[in-house]
């Protein structure tokens, strides 16, 4: 916390500012999206919201502005999305206002847990607003909450909507617009100890003195001890220092004596009580609701492991089914479009080729990959959605815990999954930097989307042929694994190591299972794959552009005519498709492209890749989707395929060695997604964690650690084809 000075000329033009406040998963969202029309998405797991995400909306033909803070369960942040929520609800943001009315978002399941947060904001003496969600999860429990006897408890306004359905919405707006007239301030009945409050404002007096308005709660909660950042804000202030250094000693003092440490006791006390009283239960007591049932089998430390397993490998398995007849149809239509576009330019070989291999090529590559993309996103919003995703990293806790990393890490790897950039911003909800770290240097290990067409190729021509669909669906799962599996001891080193440190335990929330939000669901999938096509496409069109430059140059029609007339002589029972075909291979040989490929051989060859595939592997070092079109290029195909592409699958399967050997089997497959799995070959990933980390070190170290392991994991699939035979 900072110390604000006393704000004595607010800003009186600026429209009023209320902020949404509330635990993770309360519907906050949801509630934001009926009062203001927004798109923001809505999932049932901490940590979603951490922008600032704000709106307007007209109550009682006034504007108002309306800001949705990040949840919290506390004003003690633990988190950096924690800090900034805090920091807006006290007023001591730097660049928000102070709100003129808290809106507290509660849900009815669990009011009690939601109500310790109340305690917190009714001590900062700020109007206040309560909207109580998912009031029909309580009447599908038999359940019933008495509004009346809440809002005399909370002395507030309480009002019940069901954000989705946009019921209680219109009343919602009335209370906001009548609390903004007359503000209530809540005087709750949570006694303190007389030396607290005496002490409490002997401070606050001795802060006025000096020019700070601080509220009385966040003196308070300094000193208790439960605002770190309250101590470290008055160092800079001797006298200050000195009464609240006394204070806090007087009233630690006092608390041994009596042998307890009673303010949160007090507050969750409180919180039963109320309710208990707000809320009407059935006569047997507490029923077990239908979530706690499932859970009884999902979170099963035996059960709810197979049960996650095979509902990861379901939907890879699907994915890899379901995108195949999608892109196939693009593969048609840009095939369709390079006819039409490229005939005109017959005459000038080098712009038709430019067209063709270069920019029709780069989008159509592009475009190939929406399918796989979006229907993993729409995997993870309908997992999102039902309220599945908190399990997982709560089973996911109990296997990463031993390596230093927590189930909240599950958030931010699942997100890397679809890509490490969201995913490594996502690291955010770590409550302390060294687990951010940890999460954030292992993330790029999960196999995200851009992988998927590589793997989805070198399956297609190499497992699923041999040993049918079954194996190929296991061997995309496998891939995807591979990543999570390596993650684990690499953060266990990393948390021994360069990360040795304390962390904090591991808390979360389950909500109840619902059904999904179809709008909720499409809006994710709508957004994600906007952003795919924005920053990846427009990445993979420009490398597809420099790909073809150095495989298309040097050249010129004497060369041309010179290679033509020694491949006709050697070879005189080609025809002239056949020569064109062996004409292409030798250009390319005698490119820049061919040329650095050859150069950089002798490092790949333990391995087994050869020029062509190493080249390949190069040129995907900025961006991974790019392997698919470099190859098309490399091996006379076109840069305008794609992973299904049968015309690259025969040409991969004939490919020689110059002996004769084939190029690439199987095993050259494994070898290839091996080294793709482990490999950080992604320039917006870099970048993230150097905006991330504020450091090129942390960089420049997955870099080296990740190219490493992906040398070796690709050497030893090949000595091991080698031993097997």
């Amino acid at each position: 916390m900072s110390l604000p000075e006393v704000q004595r000329d607010p800003q009186a033009q600026a429209l009023p500012l209320v902020a949404m406040v509330g635990n993770p998963n309360t519907g906050k969202s949801s509630v934001f999206n009926a009062l203001t029309g927004s798109a923001q998405r809505v999932a049932n797991y901490p940590g979603v919201t951490v922008e600032r995400v704000s709106g307007k909306l007209a109550v009682e033909g006034a504007k108002v502005e309306l800001l949705d803070v990040p949840g919290l369960y506390s004003l003690e942040a633990l988190s950096e999305d924690e800090r900034v929520a805090v920091d807006v609800i006290r007023g001591a943001s730097q660049t928000e206002r102070r709100p003129d009315l808290l809106l507290c978002v509660m849900d009815a399941p669990g009011l009690e847990r939601n109500l310790y947060l109340f305690t917190e904001l009714a001590d900062l003496d700020a109007p206040l607003l309560v909207a109580v969600t998912k009031t029909d999860q309580l009447e599908a429990e038999d359940k019933r909450l008495d509004v009346a006897r809440l809002s005399s408890l909370l002395d507030v306004d309480v009002v019940p909507v069901v954000g989705f359905r946009g019921r209680g919405i219109e009343e919602l707006k009335s209370a906001i617009s009548r609390n903004l007239e007359r503000p209530r301030i809540p005087d709750l009945e949570i006694e303190f100890s007389p030396l607290v409050e005496f002490k409490v404002a002997l401070l606050k007096e001795r802060l006025a003195r000096a020019g700070f308005d601080v509220p009385k709660a966040n003196v308070r909660r300094g000193l208790l001890g439960e605002d770190p950042e309250f101590a470290r804000s008055v160092e800079d202030f001797p006298e200050i220092k000195e009464a609240f250094d006394e204070a806090v000693g007087e009233i630690q003092k006092s608390q041994a004596a009596q042998r307890q440490d009673a303010t949160p006791e007090e507050r969750y006390q409180w919180a039963e009580m109320v309710t208990r009283a707000a809320i009407e239960r059935d006569r047997d007591g507490r029923p077990k609701s239908t979530s706690d049932k499932i859970d009884s089998w999902l979170t099963h430390r035996v059960f709810g492991l197979l049960f996650f397993v095979a509902l990861m490998y379901l939907v890879f398995q699907s994915i890899y089914t379901l995108a195949q007849p999608l892109m196939a149809g693009i593969e048609w239509a840009f095939g369709k479009l390079g006819e039409w576009t490229t005939a005109p330019l017959s005459g000038a070989p080098w712009l038709q080729s430019l067209v063709s291999d270069g920019l029709l090529g780069g989008v159509g590559t592009m475009l190939m990959f929406l399918p796989q993309i979006c229907i993993l996103f729409l995997f993870i919003g309908i997992l999102e959605g039902t309220g599945y995703l908190a399990r997982a990293a709560f089973l996911m806790d109990r296997l990463l815990g031993w390596c230093g990393l927590n189930g909240r890490a599950f958030i931010p790897l699942l997100s890397s999954f679809a890509c490490a950039v969201p995913g490594i911003m996502a690291a955010r909800v770590m409550p302390d930097r060294k687990s951010r770290l940890a999460t954030i240097l292992v993330a790029p290990l999960m196999s995200c989307s851009a992988r998927l067409p590589v793997y989805v190729l070198l399956i297609g021509t190499f497992i699923e042929p041999q040993f049918g669909a079954g194996w190929a669906g296991f061997a995309l799962f496998a891939m995807h694994v591979l990543g999570l599996i390596v993650a684990v001891p690499v953060a266990w080193v990393l948390n021994r190591g360069v990360l040795r440190g304390s962390r904090l335990p591991f808390l979360l929330e389950l909500p109840p299972y619902e059904w999904p939000k179809a709008r909720d669901v499409w809006l994710g999938v709508y957004f994600r794959g906007k952003v795919f096509v924005k920053t990846a496409g427009t990445i993979i069109v420009a490398l597809s552009i420099v790909i073809w430059s150095l495989a298309y140059f040097p050249r010129s029609p004497e060369l041309e005519d010179q290679l033509r007339a020694q491949i006709s002589q050697a070879d005189p029972s080609l025809d002239a498709a056949g020569v064109e075909v062996k004409l292409s291979g030798e250009l390319l040989a005698r490119s820049y492209l061919g040329q650095f490929g050859k150069a950089i051989e002798p490092a790949f060859l333990p391995a087994g890749f050869d020029w062509r595939l190493s080249t390949a592997i190069i040129s995907a070092f900025p961006a991974r989707e790019v392997m698919v079109s470099t190859l098309g290029i490399i091996f006379n195909v076109s840069s305008d395929v794609d992973e299904t592409s049968t015309d690259l699958r025969s040409v991969l399967r004939s490919a020689k060695w110059p002996d004769g050997r084939p190029l690439a089997n199987p095993w050259t497959a494994v070898g290839l997604m091996v080294f793709f799995a482990l490999c950080a070959q992604c320039m917006s990933t870099l970048a993230t964690i150097r905006r991330e980390t504020n450091s090129w070190g942390w960089p420049v170290f997955v870099f080296v650690y990740m190219s490493g392991l992906a040398y070796l994991g690709a050497v030893g699939v090949h000595q091991l084809s080698l031993a097997f035979g």
